[in-house]
């Protein structure tokens, strides 16, 4: 289990493209100004509809952020790791959490309250200025998404994120990485994704074993996934 230690809050800030441009004092004080916070796997770190106060920098562990449908059905919006940052919406807006981000296993997270955020922005305004380019990119991300969700089988879908997210060949599963997880992933239900992973393998696509997915024709993946490399 990893301490609160700030001095490496102010480090992992430093290299977070938001925060690049300040200089170590403000670093330091920004950093004595966070809180510290430690979830269990299903944790959760906020939900839909409560109070957004402000913004999470992970320092151990992996967090979902997902939507919940009525009957219960999940579908995950993004993974976000070690060294990652979340819920830039909660800096300028006090307004609900648009959706749920919950710990995927042990995870320890600094959150930067708003109310300490927004002098910050007001006397650094390059700061600002990058915030809102990475929201642009989270907001293209989104529509991407939708795209995907509304325009795309499922072994399509598959085949986009084994491009994405396996740029050397390999994806190596996390051990929360579950078949359920990864349907929900990418909106759909264990069943289903089993075929698609079995139908890409019957090609010679991929090769599926427990702990990982390797990508045996990147070429012939692209084709299954409508892209060009």
């Amino acid at each position: 289990m990893t301490h609160a230690d700030r001095s490496s809050l102010a480090l992992q800030l430093q290299n977070a493209p938001y925060f690049a441009g300040l200089d170590a004092a403000a670093l330091r004080e920004l950093a004595g100004l966070a809180t510290w916070h430690e979830y269990a796997p299903g944790g959760v770190v906020f939900l839909e509809g409560d109070a957004n106060t402000g913004l999470y920098c992970i320092q151990t562990g992996w967090v979902k952020v997902i939507k919940l449908s009525r009957d219960g059905r999940e579908q995950v919006l993004r993974y976000f790791g070690p060294g990652e940052v979340f819920s830039e919406i909660g800096i300028f807006l006090a307004r609900p959490n648009p959706a749920t981000a919950i710990a995927l296993e042990h995870a320890e997270i600094w959150q930067l309250r708003r109310a300490v955020l927004q002098p910050l922005l007001t006397a650094h305004p390059g700061v600002l200025i990058q915030i809102m380019a990475n929201m642009a990119d989270r907001i293209a991300y989104l529509a991407d998404l939708v795209a995907d969700l509304s325009l795309h089988t499922v072994e399509v879908r598959l085949a986009r994120l084994l491009l994405e997210a396996a740029p050397d060949g390999m994806l190596v599963r996390q051990s929360w990485l579950t078949q359920s997880e990864l349907a929900a992933r990418l909106g759909t239900v264990p069943d289903v994704l089993s075929r698609a992973l079995r139908t890409l393998a019957d090609a010679g696509l991929i090769r599926v074993e427990r702990k990982q997915i390797t990508i045996v024709n990147r070429a012939g993946l692209a084709e299954r996934a409508i892209v060009e490399l």
